[in-house]
């Protein structure tokens, strides 16, 4: 990677962009084919994908520039169909490179396993029953997924709770082994669920209770991704406010979702917009990362802030984030989907841990993104400006005319469909 700084990208048309990515990433003709035909993803390999296809659906591929993290240019692939967010995430990103860049880092890639047992005769005794028989458990869980031990992985621990245990629960009792799977660049869901129904009749057989539900937690707290950036105030200046204040006024909207969960969602959905994008665009699981996320938004009691945001003892502004990050460089789509395998290429990644950093200092720069807007002209001023040429496209505009009735919209401050058609038909005339 040469950098992933390229200004006046957005300038160019196109083809342009893709010749100069080329040079860029030294890709030579062949790798950028899947982006240059109409249907990268034939019907075919869909249709081995999932059930029922009848086609495929498509989405914008843009490019987040700019990115430093831990020292490594980044170029990174964004599918999302909602304006601004490539433009506001690469505009974030380079201010955060003008102060060193992102740092990142991320736990072991730890993966959850659950059976559920119900009916035991007695909790306590099945409870210590299964931790006698730990090490066989966790032998027969590898014994089911060989080949991701060989790749150094696999289970290496469990631990067994009892729900319910109050009398006055309105549910009854049920004991919960969770398994902990070391899933490598894998996401991890087919590896975990082959071993809970492995071992499932061996808990069943120990505990004297019936198992029902085995499958894999999506609550993935024990692989965890962080991201932080550093800015001095003098960055983050722009029109008639200071860098101070808006320093201020992105830590004050820190302090509202933090209290309020009301703002949290949609503060929060924000923070998903970066991090939605890229893991898609890598034929990563979202629904997974998603759900993930905003259980760990909840963890404490309430649901809060997947940021943080606040002025340190210098007067930097100070951002950090850590989430769940369930992600994979291998198996899925990631494998058989030519635009995820691409975007993994294009952003030189080496594997799933590096992928998980990568994708949550998209999520602290999109969420600084709104924030820096909120706190100074108002969320609508730059993302009503790229809206409008959406809006002139579904009121039949083509070609020029496109930025043309884009601006006028922009210009006279009215940004709808009925207004986009008149101007179209007074263009035609």
């Amino acid at each position: 990677m040469k950098s992933s700084r390229i200004p006046g990208f957005y300038n160019l048309s196109v083809e342009q962009r893709r010749d100069l990515l080329k040079n860029v990433l030294d890709f030579s003709s062949e790798d950028l084919d899947d982006l240059c035909i109409n249907q990268p993803l034939s019907t075919e390999t869909a249709d081995k994908m999932i059930e029922n296809v009848i086609g495929t659906f498509q989405l914008p591929l843009g490019l987040g520039l700019n990115f430093l993290v831990n020292g490594k240019e980044y170029v990174i692939p964004m599918a999302i169909e909602e304006a601004s967010v490539v433009a506001s995430a690469s505009h974030i990103a380079k201010i955060v490179r003008s102060a060193g860049g992102f740092q990142t880092n991320a736990t072991e890639r730890i993966m959850i396993g659950q059976i559920q047992v119900i009916g035991c005769p007695n909790y306590q005794v099945a409870k210590q029953d299964l931790l006698d028989q730990k090490e066989s458990l966790i032998k027969a869980a590898n014994a089911a997924y060989p080949s991701i031990v060989n790749r150094g992985g696999g289970a290496g621990d469990l631990d067994i709770r009892i729900l319910n245990e109050e009398s006055n629960s309105k549910y009854g009792q049920m004991l919960v082994l969770h398994i902990y799977v070391d899933t490598r660049d894998a996401m991890g869901a087919n590896i975990i669920n082959t071993m809970v129904e492995a071992i499932a009749p061996i808990v069943e057989e120990i505990t004297k209770g019936k198992v029902y539900l085995r499958i894999l937690s999506n609550f993935a707290d024990k692989c965890l991704a962080r991201a932080r950036c550093v800015i001095p105030p003098d960055l983050l200046a722009t029109g008639d406010y200071s860098g101070e204040e808006v320093r201020d006024g992105v830590v004050h909207a820190y302090e509202f979702a933090e209290s309020d969960p009301y703002r949290a969602v949609t503060h929060n959905k924000g923070i998903m917009n970066g991090i939605d994008p890229v893991v898609i665009a890598t034929g990563n699981d979202w629904r997974a990362v998603e759900a993930g996320a905003h259980a760990y938004a909840s963890r404490h009691g309430s649901y809060g802030s997947m940021t943080k945001w606040f002025k340190d003892e210098n007067g930097n502004l100070v951002g950090e984030i850590e989430l769940p990050m369930s992600v994979g460089t291998v198996g899925g789509a990631t494998r058989v989907h030519p635009l995820a395998k691409l975007s993994l290429s294009i952003m030189d990644i080496k594997s799933a841990k590096e992928l998980a950093q990568v994708i949550v200092a998209v999520g602290l720069a999109q969420n600084l993104g709104a924030l820096k807007a909120l706190a100074t002209d108002g969320i609508q001023k730059g993302h009503m400006a790229l809206h409008s040429r959406s809006v002139a496209i579904a009121a039949g505009a083509s070609g020029e005319m496109i930025d043309i009735i884009a601006e006028k919209l922009i210009e006279q401050k009215e940004i709808r469909v009925g207004k986009a058609k008149e101007l179209v038909e007074m263009y035609k005339k």
